[in-house]
């Protein structure tokens, strides 16, 4: 669920089919905020301030790397294995419950805020959340008659506590793309800081004072951080509801519903790509394994946040660049180093021992090296995934990111059924699945880049010149 705002790029381009227009009205606003990484460092006072900010938000996510690791780390020593594989099928369901809601009330608001006003965007996005849970309800109320496949999905005893995890992270998250799209980055970090740090120091209190061993510790903290991030989100929000005042809302109603639609059901497919081997591992396998798959597979996502920067700041430039040859070399160049650095982060996660594992993790997680051996080369192929699908945002092209998506779901879906139940390889299969979805989806991308650039594989070895463009890009930031 953490990792939910790095769609917000996304979004931004799914503005109807009038790409060229609209692009350059909707996207410049977010293109400066990455620009030092494309222009040689001549720094204006507002490129400071903008460099101010990306070091905020920076910081902010150095913090979420290392509050995610402490989660981690109480979480599979104190709860256990089956008891972390658990929470993370439920959250899990959080985030495929999400997709239905953010369809109105999601990151598209970003682009929405600075053009609707506040009463509005909150009236529809707050009438959305509500029709969507009430409609979430009543189908969790018709699969209490089909107990087996229910209980698959959603773990048994934590039906209330999703559906209400997911009605108050929406809440958060509707001030958080508020503040985002007003350009408000820095309330917008101290209300992600404070979700984050809210949510492990409570999980240490429920686990080493309240002695709570349960799944229920995670999803707990997890709800204490979006409802005091929440209250103190609405402190900032409703004195601006005050000044702003209303407008007519079923035009805007329309409008959102038409730019999130595309998006959404890309986001669709590609939540199924990552998670289904989860639910078929639920099924073919006993809970101590599935917590040993996920934690393997927090590990090795954790490390493609890497990519995701990266793939953001290609978005931004991309989406400011007018040259075809240039947006390809820009694109060369970020994979480049989206892929050296996943690479090189790996290599060291893969170098250390199963006792080391054990000793973060606990003897109950001695399996997780193999699964991120086999995740690992997926990953690499992933980051450089990322960038290509920025490089088809950023250039109008989202359509190709649909495809690829949907491919690499076909790809989930012959492995996944092949190597977990018919071959019954358990969670060396799900790994096994996860490399060749995501080698599909940067095979794909590939093929069509390569269509339109004429860009070769021996592109993709770094040069002099890339060394260079580095090296002054890095000057120009002090």
């Amino acid at each position: 669920m953490m990792m939910k705002r790095n769609k917000t790029a996304n979004c931004l381009i799914m503005q109807g089919r009038n790409t060229k227009a609209c692009r350059s009205k909707t996207l410049k606003e977010m293109a400066k905020i990455t620009l030092f990484f494309v222009l040689l460092p001549n720094f204006s006072s507002e490129g400071i301030k903008v460099f101010k900010k990306i070091l905020g938000t920076g910081a902010a996510r150095a913090v979420n790397v290392l509050t995610q690791l402490a989660t981690l780390i109480m979480g599979t020593r104190c709860l256990g294995a089956a008891e972390w594989g658990k929470a993370f099928i439920a959250q899990t369901d959080i985030t495929f419950l999400l997709i239905g809601i953010e369809l109105i009330a999601g990151s598209g608001l970003v682009y929405f805020t600075p053009r609707k006003k506040l009463a509005t965007l909150m009236k529809i996005s707050y009438g959305w959340i509500a029709f969507v849970m009430l409609i979430y309800l009543l189908l969790f109320n018709v699969l209490h008659f089909f107990p087996n496949f229910y209980h698959t999905i959603v773990p048994e005893g934590y039906a209330w506590l999703v559906l209400l995890m997911t009605f108050v992270y929406s809440l958060h998250e509707f001030n958080l793309n508020h503040f985002l799209g007003k350009e408000k980055v820095a309330t917008y970090n101290w209300l992600f800081l404070i979700q984050i740090l809210t949510q492990v120091t409570m999980m240490a209190v429920l686990i080493f004072a309240l002695n709570l061993r349960t799944a229920k510790a995670l999803l707990y903290s997890q709800l204490c951080g979006y409802s005091l991030a929440t209250l103190i989100g609405w402190v900032f929000l409703f004195p601006t509801l005050k000044r702003e005042g209303g407008e007519p809302w079923r035009s805007c109603l329309k409008e959102m519903l038409h730019y999130g639609a595309f998006m959404q059901l890309s986001t669709l497919v590609s939540t199924l790509n990552k998670r289904l081997s989860l639910y078929l591992l639920k099924t073919h396998c006993d809970e101590r394994s599935l917590g040993v798959y996920a934690s393997g597979t927090q590990v090795t996502e954790g490390v493609n946040i890497v990519g995701q920067s990266i793939g953001l700041v290609a978005f931004s430039s991309l989406s400011n660049t007018e040259k075809g040859e240039r947006a390809a070399q820009l694109t060369l160049r970020f994979m480049k180093i989206a892929i050296l650095l996943t690479f090189t982060a790996l290599l060291v996660i893969c170098s250390l021992p199963t006792a080391f594992f054990e000793w973060i993790f606990s003897g109950e997680f001695a399996d997780i090296r193999p699964v991120i051996l086999l995740m690992a080369p997926g990953i690499v192929f992933f980051s450089a995934h990322t960038v290509l699908a920025n490089y088809f945002s950023g250039t109008g092209q989202p359509k190709y990111n649909l495809y690829a998506s949907l491919i690499g779901l076909s790809v989930t879906l012959i492995a996944a059924f092949i190597l977990i139940p018919i071959l019954g390889l358990g969670i060396k299969g799900a790994a096994i699945t996860t490399t060749l979805t995501y080698t599909a989806l940067f095979v794909y991308h590939w093929i069509v880049f390569h269509k339109h650039t004429g860009c070769r594989m021996l592109h993709l070895v770094p040069n002099r010149e890339d060394w260079e463009w580095v090296k002054t890009a890095i000057k120009g930031l002090f």
